[in-house]
């Protein structure tokens, strides 16, 4: 095989640090907020999820692109991260069904990957020093430079970020003569979601981030979902006054990620940007319901106050992250509304969470008896 010489390449974070590495040879520079991903696999599937829109993602894996990319593990129908961050990067692959490598996967997106970096040592220094803005350069750009542009790169908190992944037009997903009707309110859907409704027998419609409850409710559904997304949930009013007003129909209503952080907030529980968030597969879970746990896959900045919502009059906690207690799971005394801080279509566990989308078909089958 012969050796490449690659350039070098550098991340700097706001607060000045700098880690050095080596460009993939595509050259440029973007800004973002660093996190990290503790799954050992789905790579593909991280790259192209909505809700990382705005972030560059450190992978903790050593190797990324050691088996490709295939055309059927995709979330979206593009990468949404704004660069990566890894220790080796493969331009080769071995699987058998990929169909070409990740790096020209990349390449044809123009996303920007910085790799041969100390990824524990960063993993590390977020972990102490929390998320924050970073760019990845490749072009040469002097530091001094790079750091006068931070400036004009806007922090997380505040930010919203649903309208640049949301889709523009309505459109359906599964079978016209499913046996029930979805009306889907698309914050940053992940196409797995859609797949999981679809298998149970559910024809969606798939709501642009700022359509009404009257939009969605012209479809004459019998249940409603808000999905996942990046970004700050409190800038998106209208997305809490469509639960809002599903809720005081009492219609089912389901919500992951940030679709569970906007019935929060529509009930009057704050939420907050987490100093690091809550990215991988293997994140345990306690479902207070059943007393049973879960292995499940998360993504997410942003969290629910616990204190706000266990003091809510008709709010109950139904899941706890067992890593720092935080909410991940909450339901409605009164009304057909649950939702989830986590990914219960990526299967991680692998199906320790797959109930819920049963559970949210069982709430629109009582809900019609």
């Amino acid at each position: 095989m012969k050796y490449i010489n690659r350039p070098q390449a550098l991340l700097l974070l706001k607060d000045g640090t700098i880690f050095y590495g080596k460009s993939i040879g595509i050259e440029g520079k973007t800004y973002g907020e660093v996190a990290f991903n503790t799954g050992t696999t789905g790579y593909q599937e991280i790259f192209t999820d909505p809700s990382y829109f705005g972030q560059i993602m450190v992978t903790t894996n050593a190797h990324i692109g050691n088996y490709g990319v295939n055309h059927e593990e995709v979330e979206s129908d593009s990468v949404k991260i704004s660069g990566l961050v890894c220790k080796n990067f493969s331009f080769n692959y071995s699987r058998e069904s990929a169909e070409q490598s990740l790096y020209d996967y990349l390449e044809k997106e123009n996303i920007i990957v910085i790799s041969d970096v100390d990824t524990r040592a960063l993993v590390s220094y977020i972990r102490d020093n929390g998320a924050m803005n970073a760019v990845i350069c490749t072009d040469g750009t002097p530091v001094e430079v790079l750091m006068k542009e931070f400036d004009a790169i806007p922090d997380m908190k505040g930010l919203e970020l649903a309208s640049k992944v949301s889709t523009k037009e309505a459109y359906y997903y599964g079978n016209e003569n499913s046996k029930y009707k979805i009306s889907a309110l698309d914050l940053g859907i992940k196409t797995n979601i859609l797949r999981s409704l679809a298998s149970r027998d559910c024809y969606v419609k798939v709501f642009p981030y700022n359509a009404s409850y009257e939009d969605m409710k012209s479809f004459a559904p019998d249940g409603y979902f808000l999905s996942n997304g990046p970004g700050d949930p409190e800038p998106l009013i209208s997305a809490q006054q469509v639960a809002r007003d599903i809720m005081n129909e009492n219609q089912p209503l389901f919500g992951i990620c940030l679709g569970h952080q906007v019935i929060a907030l529509a009930n009057g529980v704050s939420t907050y940007k987490m100093f690091n968030g809550h990215r991988g597969i293997n994140h345990p879970v306690k479902n207070l319901i059943t007393g049973k746990g879960e292995i499940t896959s998360q993504n997410h900045g942003f969290a629910v106050n616990r204190e706000e919502l266990e003091a809510h009059p008709d709010l109950e906690i139904t899941h706890l992250h067992l890593n720092d207690n935080t909410v991940a799971g909450m339901h409605s005394k009164s009304k057909n509304c649950f939702s989830v801080q986590y990914h219960p279509e990526a299967n991680p566990g692998p199906h320790d969470s797959t109930y819920l989308f049963d559970q949210f078909i069982e709430n629109i089958i009582s809900l019609k008896n």
